[in-house]
């Protein structure tokens, strides 16, 4: 099979009912996709699949074959994160870490789309999320500051 993985071409010879998450990260060495409830519940382990939200942990690999998957890892640097991670940074959307990587996904995949960047809508595009550790609003506070166009000079239109 034949992936592009973070914008890398990846070949794949294994077991193709795989799940996609398990071939991430032991095949890969991509760990920043994590297992929260290993049943599609919780959205930790998600990853983008020609740019849409995907649980990895209910997918076989063979469903990605040809298909770009993104993961956490293909967002930004330390040195150079993605405005979604900066963000989370800065306004403290990051807690335990379980759920951050599938959020911080979710919530990029929804910042570039072209839905209203307002509270309910940015509830909803991380309503498969879930986090035991905070009220949501730091979250929220997170992703609607990366999402929302800035005001005054270098401001994204």
């Amino acid at each position: 099979m034949k992936l592009t993985i973070n914008g890398r071409a990846r070949e794949y010879g294994g077991d193709p009912f795989k799940r996609l998450i398990d071939v991430l990260r032991e095949d890969f060495d991509l760990t920043g996709t994590k297992e929260g409830c290993g049943e599609g519940e919780c959205g930790a382990c998600t990853v983008l699949v020609d740019g849409r939200p995907v649980n990895s942990c209910l997918i076989p690999v063979a469903q990605a074959d040809g298909r770009d998957v993104r993961t956490i890892e293909g967002l930004g640097t330390p040195d150079m994160p993605h405005p979604m991670q900066q963000a989370f940074l800065e306004h403290g959307g990051a807690q335990c870490g379980i759920c951050t990587p599938g959020m911080i996904v979710s919530a990029a995949a929804w910042a570039e789309s072209k839905a209203p960047k307002t509270d309910a809508a940015c509830r909803q595009a991380l309503a498969g999320n879930l986090c035991r550790c905070t009220g949501y609003q730091h979250i929220v506070d997170s992703v609607l500051a990366a999402a929302r166009p800035k005001k005054g000079k270098g401001a994204r239109r």
